[in-house]
């Protein structure tokens, strides 16, 4: 038994079909047959059983599937690991992140990063947090940068930083004209609210509201903090959203939201399923390093920004 041996069975078990399974291995079918049947004579047992058309596992190939899988996945981590024993790592990482402050400490991950390992490039993907999940579980990026609430079962993760939900007001309006840099949020019922179109977002936001026996009169949904600002701008409502590094401008007033206030969370997150490997891998761990040693939030705290948020505020 080789590992040729073990990628023939693996196709096989997977297609369920001799023909589909050869053409997926750019081989013909009566080779890739003759090998099963080898491999089925060195164990002893029967791995499939055959139909007419479609291929079927015996229990014992049930059994060898699950085992070959976990080989398959040790020589393939095996490798990684040792393609990252020295700074001479190379490759290609692409992350998927959400907007809000996600951009900007994804940058800071990648610089110093970068300053260790000059060779590894980077492809960066952006997305609601649904839209990246979404990426991330069908493996179109290695890694993702998201707001939290995600399915902690499914994923692991690194938490990042953290941010205040604000009110991005026109400035022309009478909220916005108001003295100080916060805002109640029962202040904001009955006004038209703008807010993101994750669809736990949204259920959170009216849990929020009803929290102060109000009412969000939500009249539109947002992916990105671009279109927050220019439907603000052209005065279509209040947005509600997480406080990005502040980005002056002119048409709008940033106001905390309290009583209460709230915050969203940034967690680095992969799948549990399937550990990143590679520079992937070294990413993470090199990420859990500067989270560890206090370095991540040494550099949020040097980002200027009008807006301070309590520290007790809860999750949104």
């Amino acid at each position: 038994m080789d590992f040729k041996s073990v990628t023939y069975f693996l196709t096989v078990a997977e297609e369920l079909n001799f023909t589909k399974a050869a053409a997926k291995l750019r081989m013909s079918q009566p080779p890739l047959s003759s090998q099963i049947k080898a491999l089925e004579d060195d164990l002893g047992t029967q791995l499939f059983i055959r139909g007419k058309r479609h291929l079927k596992l015996t229990q014992a190939g049930e059994m060898l599937y699950q085992r070959f899988r976990e080989i398959q996945g040790l020589a393939v981590k095996t490798r990684a690991d040792l393609a990252t024993l020295d700074n001479n790592l190379t490759g290609h990482i692409t992350i998927g992140q959400v907007e809000g402050r996600a951009p900007y400490i994804t940058a800071h991950l990648i610089k110093n990063f970068h300053e260790e390992y000059p060779n590894v490039t980077y492809n960066l993907w952006n997305g609601s947090s649904d839209e990246v999940l979404n990426k991330l579980s069908n493996g179109l990026v290695d890694l993702a940068v998201v707001a939290v609430p995600f399915n902690n079962e499914k994923y692991s993760s690194v938490t990042l930083g953290r941010e205040p939900w604000i009110a991005m007001i026109p400035k022309d309006h009478p909220l916005a004209k108001k003295p100080g840099k916060s805002i109640k949020l029962k202040e904001l019922s009955g006004e038209p609210i703008m807010v993101p179109v994750r669809p736990s977002r949204l259920s959170a936001i009216h849990k929020w509201f009803e929290s102060v026996h109000a009412t969000a009169n939500i009249i539109c949904t947002l992916s990105n903090y671009t279109n927050a600002s220019a439907m603000v701008e052209h005065e279509m409502g209040i947005c509600i959203f997480p406080q990005t590094s502040y980005t002056p401008n002119p048409n709008i007033v940033f106001k905390l939201i309290t009583e209460p206030a709230k915050i969203a969370e940034y967690c680095l997150v992969w799948n549990k399923k399937n550990d990143p490997l590679g520079v992937a891998n070294a990413f993470v761990k090199f990420t859990q390093n500067l989270v560890d040693s206090g370095e991540l939030e040494r550099a949020h705290a040097k980002v200027k920004s009008e807006i301070r948020f309590p520290q007790e505020a809860e999750i949104l």
